[in-house]
């Protein structure tokens, strides 16, 4: 039983463990799934308590944490290192996490090995980009009895050879590949699969065809569930966001007026005041009694 207080507008504190098998009756029971990354203790607690249902400790850290121009330069002793923190906060949400660039392009060997590795560290499931060409390593990961989240469309560790971050399939050859890249995918064994950058009408047709879940990010309504990266949803990311951001928030303009407020207040003597500061413990009297 969790002891941690009620969150006001958000779920109860106390809350069964959501498990692979919870998001894949998600989508039978037509109940839409919550997603957002987190990349540690306060982030990944915050959204557990506002009842997420799945965390996703993405490789996106190396772009909204460490400043990184893309995904590709994220190692895996990074993602390990974000992974720990977020365990921490003990979330009830199912925690996927990212396997990135590098860590399983290589073959089934590399990607069973850095896959295990992130389930040693407390990850309940990976997740790796591509379709067909990567189901030798999805079908190693599974085999571990790891669970497997897919991503096809704008996957971003492919930017340059996508020559930027485009939004994917919009044609009828292209849609219909992304198609068997998903229904391959499903075959092999994944629990759901991660939709971003794609036409609306894609990510239904997507969806409608699949008995698993699939989750969107740019995506349309007609997935089965919503990701967010949290450092967007919240205004907390730099530059211009894309389309399907909605911003719920502003906590970097709160985070500069809370500074900008303290800069003032301790240059002008105004903090700290009596109240905020500790008086030395009186002397006491040798002579009382």
């Amino acid at each position: 039983m969790s002891t941690r207080p009620a969150v006001p507008g958000g779920a109860p504190p106390a809350r069964a463990k959501v498990t692979v098998r919870t998001i894949r009756d998600m989508k039978t029971r037509g109940d839409r799934i919550t997603s957002v990354t987190a990349y540690d203790y306060p982030s990944a607690r915050i959204a557990d308590e506002a009842g997420i249902d799945l965390i996703l400790v993405g490789d996106s850290l190396g772009m909204v944490v460490l400043g990184y121009e893309s995904t590709i330069p994220v190692t895996m002793a990074e993602m390990a290192h974000h992974l720990r923190a977020v365990m921490r906060a003990q979330p009830k949400a199912l925690v996927i996490v990212d396997l990135p660039f590098a860590s399983f392009q290589s073959g089934p060997e590399d990607a069973v090995r850095n896959s295990a590795r992130l389930v040693k560290r407390g990850a309940e499931g990976v997740k790796l980009e591509g379709g067909r060409r990567v189901l030798p390593q999805v079908e190693a990961i599974l085999a571990a009895d790891i669970p497997v989240l897919g991503h096809l469309g704008l996957t971003p560790q492919s930017v340059h050879r996508f020559g930027g971050y485009r939004v994917q399939a919009r044609g009828r050859e292209e849609a219909d590949a992304l198609l068997e890249d998903a229904l391959a995918l499903e075959r092999a064994g994944i629990f759901a699969l991660v939709l971003e950058g794609i036409p609306l009408e894609l990510g239904t047709e997507v969806s409608q065809a699949l008995h698993i879940p699939t989750i969107g990010i740019g995506a349309g309504p007609g997935c089965d569930g919503q990701v967010l990266v949290l450092h967007d949803l919240i205004g907390l990311s730099f530059g211009k966001p894309a389309k399907f951001v909605r911003r719920y928030a502003d906590v970097a303009g709160t985070m500069r007026n809370a500074l900008t407020a303290f800069r003032d207040d301790v240059r002008s003597g105004r903090y700290p005041e009596a109240a905020e500061s500790y008086a030395a413990t009186p002397e006491r009297d040798p002579c009382a009694s």
